[in-house]
């Protein structure tokens, strides 16, 4: 098992202490205590890390796709030999269990793989003229410097999407990474680093979220933003983009809609909405949440989802026989517990689960709700969290009604059998990404990105690089 080490920023190539000296506790969610401490960037620091990330993307996009496709590749070769240390690290930080970390840090070895290409197919193309002897062409230029803000459930996952998109466009970056989980990213920096990315052209600091925000996005050295968090939060910073005419990308809450038809197959339907609810403790962003049910099969369904969901083994992530770790801090135990107290206290129906396990760490149990009405908070509020919530329908024009009522539109899931239901589902919901009897989100190759107040643009698939990207268009006559 890797040891847990403090943290330290990574400016300019160097790991590195923060000027002030001040650092940030890191619990293990699994225990409650403190594994390490990690720096804490003041504006000292962000003022290196701009001019570091400013002299270094006139160098990086100098370079060419092909060299800074290979050493890409070589970053995601070393992170795929470091895995099981970095999925231990990554469990003993954020809770959850070791195949999941796991399968986190070699699939981002996978989207830099992508990318690494995808860098190299960013084309221009050329416009037929009006007239003879004009040439018209129309390229892309890395768009410069990024400012990335991410967020603690997917440690790895969220910054490397952002990272890979940005280096591979030519673009240098400055990571804002999560202070609850921060080393586990500084890992896959390490790797970076260590393929030969150049200095200055991969930053990472860590500190006071709105304070490091506030003060990377409206400054001048910073000309692209991509952020992942909460609703409230991503409408303020595109705000402050928006003042500063900075491009951005947001990608924002949910509350995942899955619907299951009675001609589905119940068996396979529910046991796959078990697994997917219950991931990282269903702190997801596209985690299923509304379970809405066909009548005539919901007693079945939610017999058997409940079922699978008292099976699920809650424990220490590194625990061999666990299946869900727990949550990453008591503000989320805190949040769960004051959702399942307002629907139970307005009628809920607790299926099972709706308590914290112990008093040791920040373990809840899996929840599933029935009996459930639209004053609820959790059926307004994004859970968050290991809460199914069971809602009966009788057709599919309601159920459309119900799966499009709140302003989120990141992810959607559906099982049934009829390709005329298929079709009518995936043109109705509104949402970013619709699963339809599988699940089949978040590959490297496919767009990852919601719609409404979940965001707009995508971080996975060829449209992602593109927000990368400038288009310059070039007319000239003559020699």
């Amino acid at each position: 098992m890797a040891m847990y080490e403090d943290v330290l920023l990574f400016i300019n190539g160097t790991w590195k202490q923060s000027r002030s000296g001040e650092t940030i506790s890191i619990i293990n969610p699994a225990t409650g205590s403190e594994i390490g401490r990690v720096a804490k960037a003041g504006q000292g620091d962000l003022d290196e890390a701009l001019d570091a990330a400013g002299a270094a993307f006139l160098l990086w996009r100098d370079t060419s796709a092909f060299e800074r496709g290979k050493i890409m590749r070589k970053a995601a070769d070393l992170l795929r030999e470091r895995a099981e240390a970095i999925a231990h690290l990554m469990t003993m930080e954020q809770g959850k269990i070791l195949p999941e970390a796991r399968m986190e840090t070699l699939a981002a070895a996978d989207i830099i793989d992508w990318f690494a290409e995808e860098g190299r197919r960013a084309y221009g193309r050329l416009i037929p003229a009006r007239r003879p002897g004009v040439s018209q062409m129309v390229v892309q230029e890395p768009v410069g410097p990024v400012a990335a803000f991410t967020p603690w459930n997917f440690p790895i996952n969220q910054v490397v999407r952002k990272l890979s998109a940005a280096i591979s466009a030519g673009c240098s970056i400055i990571i804002k990474g999560p202070e609850e989980t921060p080393r586990s990213p500084a890992e896959l920096i390490r790797c970076f680093h260590d393929a030969g990315v150049p200095a200055g052209v991969i930053n990472l600091v860590y500190g006071v979220p709105s304070e490091i925000s506030e003060y990377l996005i409206p400054h001048p050295v910073i000309r692209k933003i991509s952020f992942t968090g909460s609703v409230p939060v991503g409408k303020h910073l595109a705000a402050l983009a928006g003042l500063h005419m900075k491009r951005s990308t947001m990608e924002l809450g949910g509350h995942g809609p899955a619907i299951v038809f009675g001609d589905a197959n119940i068996d396979e339907a529910s046991k796959t909405l078990v697994a997917a609810k219950f991931r990282n403790a269903g702190q997801v962003c596209v985690s299923p949440t509304r379970f809405l049910i066909e009548e005539k099969v919901f007693d079945e369904f939610v017999e058997k989802f409940t079922a699978g969901a008292r099976q699920v083994k809650v424990g220490d992530g590194l625990a061999a026989d666990s299946t869900m770790g727990p949550l990453v801090n008591e503000r989320r135990l805190t949040a769960i517990e004051s959702l399942v107290a307002d629907a139970t206290s307005k009628g809920a129906k607790l299926e099972t689960g709706g308590s914290r396990i112990g008093n040791q760490g920040y373990f809840f149990e899996p929840t599933v709700l029935s009996n459930l009405d639209l004053s609820m908070r959790v059926l307004n509020e994004e859970p968050f969290g290991p809460l199914a919530l069971m809602m009966p329908f009788r057709g599919i024009d309601e159920v459309i009604t119900e799966a499009n009522r709140l302003p989120f539109g990141l992810a959607a899931y559906a099982w049934t059998s009829s390709g005329e239901t298929a079709t009518r589902l995936g043109q109705g919901i509104e949402s970013g990404m619709i699963t339809i009897n599988h699940l089949g989100l978040a590959l490297p190759e496919v767009p990852f990105g919601g719609i409404k107040d979940s965001g707009y643009g995508s971080e996975g698939g060829s449209e992602a690089i593109g927000a990368y990207l400038n288009q310059k268009f070039i007319s000239r006559t003559g020699v």
